[in-house]
């Protein structure tokens, strides 16, 4: 996992430039925008992560088809109606997720989340999909929002959810163990992928495990004052490789991979669109078409772009300072 010679940065460098780029985002932008304040940005998000956490389960729609669906309510492309419900399911959960997060409208005091919550989250998800196509197994009582009834087979990782007769005492105790974590630790990324992990093995629901435990996983992060993590499809063998570990005991590749997807989506979605161009953010958030991060940091390392470089090893630099560059050097 990184160290001399292999060109990436150890684990602890990733926690630490995350933990770093965090500080910065309270300090110098206020913390997450709430959705009132920045409608945009979470559209953004959620339009991006329903349509990448439904491709991991196997969902067709290309992004153009999921963006219209969500912006302007229309189907096209001639999909299977599931397919429009599934991205529209997850949509409706992670706009919930996002708002619970930031402005809860009811929250335990001492809880980061609670039983209900991950029911309630199972059944954003899973009742539209239910409503064109049941799960052909389900009894009536394992619905949206229901616990499985069932065993589940082992999963070709080796892994085996337990039996369903342990899934109520299973939930709880991952519910109070979630309730312990603290936000800003040294491992927090490790232990929120442990977490992530252990919700996969309970396997509490027939199905929708996958989108619902990414969703919970968000949930978890934002109440903690984290971006939402997005697991794009392109990285689906990663994660799940790094799931695959975490089952046989190392959870660092999968805390690894969060910690990158957060600080990604920090990047893409968060700090472009609420810093102005004078704020002096990182070199990734102001990566663009014209020049990309690697572009902007060798220029920054030749004194060519304004940036200041930081104790954690981060060039920054503004929107300002970097149309200044792109001029200079379309001058040059």
């Amino acid at each position: 996992m990184g160290g001399k010679g292999s060109g990436r940065p150890a684990r602890s460098d990733i926690y630490l430039t995350l933990d770093t780029q965090i500080e910065e985002l309270w300090l110098r932008l206020g913390g997450l925008p709430t959705p009132d304040e920045a409608a945009d940005i979470w559209d953004d998000i959620w339009t991006a992560e329903a349509h990448h956490s439904t491709a991991i389960e196997g969902n067709t729609l290309v992004i153009k088809q999921v963006e219209q669906l969500l912006k302007e309510g229309r189907a096209v492309g001639g999909k299977a109606l599931k397919e429009y419900n599934e991205v529209k399911g997850y949509a409706d959960a992670a706009t919930w997720v996002y708002r619970e997060g930031i402005q809860p409208s009811s929250f335990s005091p001492g809880s980061i989340i609670t039983l209900h919550e991950i029911r309630n989250i199972h059944q954003l998800v899973m009742q539209p999909v239910w409503d064109v196509a049941p799960h052909p197994d389900a009894g009536g009582d394992e619905g949206p929002g229901s616990f499985r009834r069932h065993e589940i087979a082992q999963f070709s990782s080796g892994m085996k959810p337990p039996s369903w007769t342990l899934i109520d005492a299973e939930i709880r105790g991952w519910v109070d163990r979630a309730n312990k974590l603290k936000a800003r630790g040294e491992q927090f990324p490790e232990e929120i992928a442990q977490l992530h992990r252990d919700f996969e093995y309970i396997h509490p629901f027939l199905d929708g495990n996958g989108r619902t435990g990414r969703l919970v996983l968000n949930l978890l992060l934002v109440r903690s004052y984290y971006p939402p993590a997005i697991i794009y499809k392109g990285d689906r063998s990663k994660y799940l490789k790094a799931l695959a570990r975490a089952d046989n005991g190392d959870v660092g590749a999968l805390g690894e991979f969060i910690a990158r997807a957060i600080l990604q989506n920090l990047h893409q979605f968060i700090v472009p669109a609420v810093a102005g161009p004078s704020k002096i953010v990182p070199l990734a958030a102001l990566a663009n078409g014209e020049a990309s991060s690697t572009t902007l940091r060798v220029a920054a390392n030749r004194g060519r772009l304004k940036a200041h470089k930081g104790p954690d090893g981060q060039w920054r630099s503004s929107r300002k300072w970097v149309d200044e560059y792109l001029t200079s050097r379309v001058k040059r």
